[in-house]
């Protein structure tokens, strides 16, 4: 099966809410999508399968000095296929030129894959943000992939 990525659109917002519900314990609510995807400051890039069938997603906000990425799931079928791996290829070949700004994210402490996957794309921890889920108050492990790091992806 053939995968391409695309622009995140609102027509999505179903098959994002499916996807979202069964990747996370406390997921975001159909308007905060909606949100994200209508502001002018957000990248948001959709995996779809050779159906059309939205399979995976990654949110990103750029702010002042940082592109913050703020959701990444894939349907639990398409895990373990390199999914998620496309979608921050592409965002690194999509945001290359904006040399002033470095990524970063939060990832739950316990999700061991995701936070391998992230230290692939060259992110590394920076600190904790104590009890930052709301479900269970897990700590968030910070990550940042600095600006000398971007082009130093690792495939594995």
């Amino acid at each position: 099966m053939t995968v391409v990525t695309r622009k995140l659109e609102l027509a999505d917002l179903d098959e994002i809410e499916t996807i979202e519900r069964a990747s996370y314990p406390a997921p975001w609510s159909r308007s905060m999508f909606a949100s994200e995807l209508a502001k002018p400051s957000s990248l948001s890039l959709a995996a779809v399968d050779d159906r059309g069938r939205l399979i995976g997603y990654l949110v990103l906000s750029r702010f002042v000095d940082a592109w913050h990425v703020m959701n990444l799931a894939v349907d639990p079928a398409w895990r373990r296929r390199g999914i998620a791996s496309m979608l921050l290829e592409r965002l690194f070949e999509l945001t290359r030129d904006d040399v002033r700004r470095g990524y970063t994210l939060e990832v739950r402490v316990s999700n061991v894959a995701a936070i391998r996957l992230y230290e692939r794309f060259g992110f590394h921890s920076k600190g904790i943000r104590r009890g930052y889920y709301t479900d269970n108050r897990e700590d968030a492990l910070i990550m940042w992939r600095d600006l000398d790091r971007v082009g130093e992806a690792v495939h594995g």
